[in-house]
């Protein structure tokens, strides 16, 4: 009989001891800190209530002001100095919401979510102009909110500035995200080979990390000729195409450990080496992380993060997807579009120890003909940045 044998993570015990944890939650004095900082943000924008609003198993603010990790659908009623109430969809999962938080009122929804979020708002006294929300909201609930409530409040802007710097606590979560995401590169290198397709490929990635309940949100890959290339970024739907030798492929992947994520952006060639064309692509990719890597530290202006533009260009190529974002609870800024999108200003930032971001040179041909991904998710330290990923940079050899 085969017996199934879990991927070895290779973390510190005090990260096992997250990941082994029935629910995984953070301390209370890290709930508390992001409870005050949304409350100070509330009392700036005048708002005594604030409505957070998540969906589809993806619990962004929900999350972050509560620990309950969103299923279906969650709304939380936010007052500051009161008990939460969380109203969850759908009814088949109010058993483990109302075993797993004890501390918050969880209440079913019913019919309509929003309208029994504002019966909850009114019986705390919410007042005209006073309530906020958060969140993917949607139109019809923000309608509903405004007209019972005289307007809402976005603090959309005011939560994002929230989550740009990250506690100790939290980049502890976000490398157990990162080593979730690693696990496919290294299924990746044992597994590729001739004759499989792109949609084995995201089969391969989820399966690496699914047993230790990392969840998908994305595997882009590309394969592609390396001596008549048709393929220079990944590509979001995967296709039925057949991997050949010679090919080159290029990923780009993020799992998730309960709304933290880890990104890893990598180059493979099966059963050869890199052409030389794929190889001063990959190179120059190397040097334009290096130099980027080499400039991040606190007080740094994040215009100088265009140092790897420069190596890029000096090569005599470009490229396409964003050289550097930030990352982690959301999109961010410093953002460095490409180029081949058209003049836009450099962001007028200064970066900060505990701010994570993507470092991801997807060095490209002028021409749009050929291309390569690397790259990985990084922190701000106090004397520097520190990849949060462990497998190597590449490129790797595959199917020999």
């Amino acid at each position: 009989m085969t017996v199934f044998a879990k991927p070895a993570l290779g973390l510190d015990a005090h990260l096992l001891a997250i990941v082994d944890a029935d629910y995984p939650r953070f301390s209370a004095a890290e709930m508390k800190r992001r409870r005050d900082l949304m409350a100070r943000a509330m009392e700036a924008a005048g708002v005594d209530h604030l409505v957070a609003c998540a969906a589809f198993f993806r619990g962004g603010p929900v999350h972050w002001l509560s620990d309950w990790l969103t299923t279906y659908e969650a709304a939380l009623v936010f007052s500051p100095g009161r008990k939460d109430t969380i109203f969850v969809q759908f009814y088949n999962h109010m058993p483990q919401a109302r075993a797993l938080m004890p501390d918050a009122d969880m209440r079913w929804g019913g019919t309509s979510t929003i309208q029994s979020v504002i019966a909850e708002l009114k019986a705390r006294g919410a007042r005209p102009k006073r309530v906020g929300a958060v969140g993917m909201v949607p139109m019809g609930y923000a309608k509903a909110l405004a007209g019972a409530f005289d307007d809402v409040v976005d603090l959309n802007p005011a939560y994002g500035r929230l989550r740009l710097v990250k506690s100790k606590e939290e980049i502890d979560w976000y490398r157990i995200a990162a080593r979730l995401s690693d696990l496919p590169i290294e299924a990746l290198r044992r597994e590729i080979r001739p004759g499989l397709d792109e949609r084995d490929l995201g089969g391969i990635t989820e399966a690496a990390y699914t047993p230790w309940r990392g969840s998908n949100i994305i595997h882009f890959f590309f394969s592609t000729p390396m001596r008549a290339p048709e393929a220079f970024v990944p590509r979001q739907h995967l296709t039925a195409r057949k991997i050949k030798r010679g090919d080159a492929i290029a990923c780009e992947i993020t799992a998730s450990f309960w709304e933290h994520w880890g990104q890893v952006l990598r180059t493979f060639s099966v059963g050869e080496g890199l052409t030389p064309e794929y190889a001063r692509l990959h190179e120059t990719a190397e040097r334009a992380y290096d130099a980027i890597l080499g400039v991040l530290r606190p007080g740094v202006s994040a215009r100088e993060l265009a140092v790897g533009a420069r190596v890029i260009e000096e090569a005599g190529f470009t490229y396409y997807d964003d050289l550097v974002h930030g990352f982690g609870g959301g999109y961010f800024q410093p953002i460095l579009g490409s180029p081949t999108r058209g003049p836009e200003p450099l962001p007028d930032m200064t970066l900060e120890t505990g701010m994570t971001m993507v470092i991801q040179p997807n060095v490209i041909t002028k021409d749009q003909r050929a291309g390569v991904q690397t790259g990985e998710l990084v922190v701000i330290t106090e004397t520097g940045a520190e990849s949060l990923h462990t497998v190597p940079r590449g490129p790797y050899i595959v199917g020999v």
